[in-house]
């Protein structure tokens, strides 16, 4: 059989509606169902499998088209359902007609054999043929990464792994703010803190809303100690410039460095000053302007977001009484001196990756303090006739750091804030990586800095770790025991039965349906969890059922699933790239 793609509970799903339409049809065929069309009908997985494997509402769902009582219709179907051959070997009737299918033992038997047989099993192809850009961090290269950054790679860089094994063709961006305001608050901060080093008191004070962080007397400090005094006597505009093409370079290499540390590699590296310096930002302008969605006031240049937001919430169903409540205004995006806003260039990005770059779908991943901004852009996007639903934002909720039980905001190292510098000095990477993903995005997360470095079973990551060294051990003592790892006959795979062995194999059979879950709904930490159910299903399994057992059939079996266990954990540990040890 091959494996590629294997997704065993899609596999038995679409055969079951198969077998139940068939057997709809062969019914209606010799007149025990009336001649009639059968109704869309649900065929799914129960919570409880003691209620089957697969459940359906078939019978119910055809009662008014065959106007008779849902048990009766489902007695027709099931006199005429074919199991043999198929994945199903039993079935039974509940309650008032629903239909619950049993798989087979040879169903179990594949799964198994799939994982071990298939080195990236779980894989996908639901995503193919679709380019997803998923931006994420994107910190301003002014100063250190803070929590929120911490937070938005490790989700970001899993996110875009979980899609790449969805079958999407996934590109990581960062997109450098190294143009607009933010630079020339950058520059005026490091102008007057290389001033300080030769005017002393004589030097102009930093303004409250400047950069005030050690990190920018440190550039200017090293700038002094290649330039000198040299920039002291030049024009403001010369001296600013040098400062910045100084320290800028080193802030995005610092990025680079920390971000690769963190095990993050972006496949592009985009800065907004290409926007400013070519002609896409002036060309977006224009096209909004050419679309009459512009207006000057006051010397700037606006852009009617109201109208934008109006119209796009009208046709969402919105009343114009739930518009009103919102306040919407419009946006400038040319000030008054001619610098263009941080909205305008941001218009021009996206626009960049739908149009110009063509992905099929952007995924930014923004703080919740963006949330406002959402609404904006997708109208931006609409205005441009790129359509706004092709954007999706995924809110992050903020991070609280706790030791022993409170609240830590400053780094013991710097006593200052916490930034990711800091948190990958003090818990090891798979921790935090494996943390930041524990909980969905928009979910506030408590990151328990004990626990990351705790070596027990109640840090998730160690206990999922553990469970794949586990396995390494139990399989090296047996073949030191003379026992080499079987390659297993179906007939010894089929005496996998005892519970906690079919609750495993469950639980394998459902890594692809998780794996696409995870993509569509944009939540890694689906996989996370995942992961230390396999592990806790293993740990159940192995103090259930002895492995190394007289019958060596059985035990072959046994140590078949071990291996196909300790498999699936590594490649999914690997998907996230968190380490693997054989020995813990």
């Amino acid at each position: 059989m091959e494996y590629k793609n294997y997704n065993p509970r899609a596999a038995a799903l679409a055969q079951a509606r198969t077998l139940l339409t068939d057997a709809v049809k062969a019914a209606i065929a010799d007149g025990t169902l009336p001649e009639a069309a059968l109704p869309d009908f649900i065929v799914e997985i129960p919570a409880d499998v003691k209620n089957g494997d697969i459940a359906s509402n078939a019978a119910m769902a055809g009662a008014r088209a065959f106007h008779k009582a849902p048990r009766q219709i489902a007695e027709a179907i099931t006199a005429k359902l074919a199991l043999d051959g198929s994945l199903f070997d039993r079935f039974e009737i509940a309650g008032p007609g629903f239909i619950n299918l049993f798989l087979a033992q040879d169903w179990f038997t594949s799964v198994v054999r799939a994982a071990v047989a298939n080195p990236e099993y779980g894989r996908t192809d639901v995503g193919a043929g679709k380019r997803y850009n998923v931006e994420f961090v994107s910190a301003n290269p002014t100063g250190p990464m803070h929590m929120g950054n911490a937070r938005g790679g490790a989700l970001g860089d899993c996110l875009a792994a979980v899609m790449d094994f969805a079958g999407y063709d996934v590109s990581r961006e960062f997109y450098i703010n190294d143009a607009g305001n933010q630079i020339d608050k950058f520059a005026l901060s490091l102008d007057i803190r290389y001033q300080q080093i030769y005017k002393g008191d004589d030097a102009p004070e930093l303004p409250e809303d400047s950069y005030h962080g050690e990190d920018i007397a440190e550039r200017a400090k090293e700038f002094a100690e290649v330039y000198g005094d040299r920039y002291i006597s030049e024009s403001e505009e010369v001296r600013r410039k040098a400062l910045v093409d100084f320290a800028l370079p080193k802030n995005i290499d610092s990025m680079h460095e920390i971000l690769s540390k963190y095990r993050i590699e972006y496949d592009t590296w985009f800065k907004e000053s290409t926007l400013h310096n070519g002609t896409e930002l002036h060309d977006t302008i224009e096209l909004l302007k050419e679309k009459g969605l512009t207006y000057e006031l006051d010397g700037a240049l606006w852009y009617k977001n109201t109208e934008v937001q109006t119209k796009r919430l009208l046709a969402q169903g919105k009343t114009q009484e739930d518009i009103d409540k919102l306040g919407l205004k419009d946006d400038v995006l040319i000030r008054q001196n001619g610098n263009p806003t941080y909205f305008a260039a941001d218009i021009a990005y996206h626009r960049n990756k739908l149009a110009i770059r063509k992905f099929d779908r952007a995924i930014d991943i923004w703080g919740a303090d963006h949330h406002g901004h959402v609404a904006r852009m997708k109208g931006a996007l609409d205005a441009l006739g790129l359509d706004g639903d092709r954007l999706d934002i995924v809110l992050m909720q903020l991070v609280r750091l706790t030791r022993n039980g409170e609240v830590v905001r400053m780094s013991k190292r710097t006593g200052k804030a916490i930034t990711l510098v800091d948190l990958l000095e003090e818990i090891p990477i798979d921790a935090v990586r494996f943390f930041f993903n524990l909980r969905e995005p928009a979910t506030q997360m408590e990151f328990d800095l004990d626990l990351a470095i705790a070596e027990n079973s109640q840090n998730p990551v160690y206990y999922c770790q553990y469970a794949h060294a586990r396995i390494c051990s139990i399989l090296r003592k047996l073949k030191e025991q003379g026992c080499d790892i079987p390659e297993c006959t179906p007939e010894q795979l089929d005496l996998l039965t005892a519970p906690e062995e079919r609750e495993i194999i469950r639980h394998l059979a459902s890594l692809t349906d998780e794996i696409v879950l995870s993509a569509k709904n944009y939540d890694p930490a689906r996989i996370t969890r995942y992961c230390i159910d396999l592990a806790t299903l293993f740990h159940k399994f192995y103090n259930a059922c002895r492995v190394n057992c007289d019958d060596k059939d059985l035990s072959a079996a046994r140590i078949y699933l071990c291996l196909c266990v300790k498999e699936v954990l590594k490649n999914i540990l690997t998907l996230l790239k968190i380490s693997v040890p054989e020995r813990m």
